[in-house]
């Protein structure tokens, strides 16, 4: 098969589409003929030499993927040969195949294009196990989401629209914005020209945010706690301001709050099974119905990851960025 090769850490054009070995799958796995895989942040600190895959995991990058089961390893029940699916991995999503465990398997949501699918399986996981099974957002509070008009952001925003909350966002520019707008979010910041604490404030009232869902680290800890209410939680998925920071445990006892934070690649295979089975149970049938949905900015061709990647640095997209397989 034919794979995205990492063969020295670097730039965009550090990626090499080249032949490799195709993978087999072991006990519990499922081998999926890939039609499109999706790019993450992760990928592209991956490329750089920052964030090495766990071990055992695919040597690839690309953290999820959509296509069909092509072969089942030994012990797998509840799939089949053929079955369409798109999948949570550890690595190698950039690939014409993967091996998958069949827990991080789920089947394609009614309604949405197999290719789309990938687009689903990363923000899923990733929003639902911070945002409601960490951070437990509950119907009328107020959920800030950094980066709202990011592939996190714009499922973030409609999940917790769709259990009753109330969403702000913070992105960069009217577009950008408007898009978190029509998705639902309710209160909008533009982190380049307003001090989200306080537009925040004005818009409760003074008493702040219940949930936020940070992407930044760092340059937003200080600022986050600021704007959380009380009993507030904080949670970090990410860590682009930085990784070091000042924190105040007289304001975050003061106000009975809580901070965590979380990865989703390196957790045991046990705790992303039961991730991705609360997804399935709660999630699919949102998308069904279609009350959520994926939101795609474009497409690239697999052997061209090297342009999405560009895109995605420099957040010129809205929503996902997918790689489409040769084959797809």
């Amino acid at each position: 098969m034919y794979a995205i090769t990492i063969p020295e850490p670097g730039g965009p054009e550090a990626l090499v589409w080249a032949e490799v070995p195709d993978p087999v799958p072991g006990e519990g796995e499922v081998l999926v003929e890939v039609v499109s895989s999706a790019v993450n942040r992760a990928d592209v600190l991956q490329r750089q030499g920052f964030y090495n895959p766990p071990p055992g995991a695919s040597p690839y990058p690309g953290l999820e993927c959509a296509g069909r089961v092509a072969a089942l390893g030994p012990g797998v029940a509840g799939w089949s040969v053929g079955d369409e699916v798109c999948g949570l991995l550890a690595g190698g999503g950039y690939a014409e195949k993967v091996v998958v465990p069949a827990g991080q398997l789920l089947p394609v949501p009614d309604g949405v294009d197999l290719a789309v699918a990938a687009a689903l399986p990363e923000v899923t996981a990733t929003v639902w196990s911070n945002v409601f099974m960490v951070a437990h957002l509950r119907p009328g509070e107020t959920l800030l989401v950094h980066g709202g008009s990011s592939g996190i952001g714009t499922m973030a925003i409609q999940l917790a629209k769709a259990v009753g909350a109330r969403v702000a966002v913070t992105a960069g520019g009217p577009e950008k914005l408007a898009r978190c707008q029509e998705l639902g979010a309710d209160v909008l910041i533009d982190y380049r020209e307003q001090d989200f604490v306080e537009e925040l404030r004005k818009a409760t009232d003074g008493a702040g945010a219940d949930v936020i869902l940070d992407i930044v680290g760092a340059k937003y800890l200080d600022r986050n706690v600021r704007a959380l209410a009380v009993n507030g939680r904080l949670a970090i998925i990410g860590l682009q301001g930085g990784v070091k920071g000042e924190l105040n445990l007289g304001a975050l006892l003061s106000k009975r709050a809580a901070v965590t934070a979380t990865s989703l690649r390196g957790r045991p295979l046990a705790e992303k099974t039961a991730i991705v089975a609360a997804v399935r149970e709660h999630v699919w049938p949102l998308i069904g119905e279609g009350v959520v949905r994926p939101v795609v900015d474009r497409t690239v061709p697999m052997p061209d990851a090297a342009e999405a990647h560009r895109v995605l640095e420099s957040s010129a997209h809205i929503g996902k960025v997918l790689l489409l397989a040769p084959t797809a």
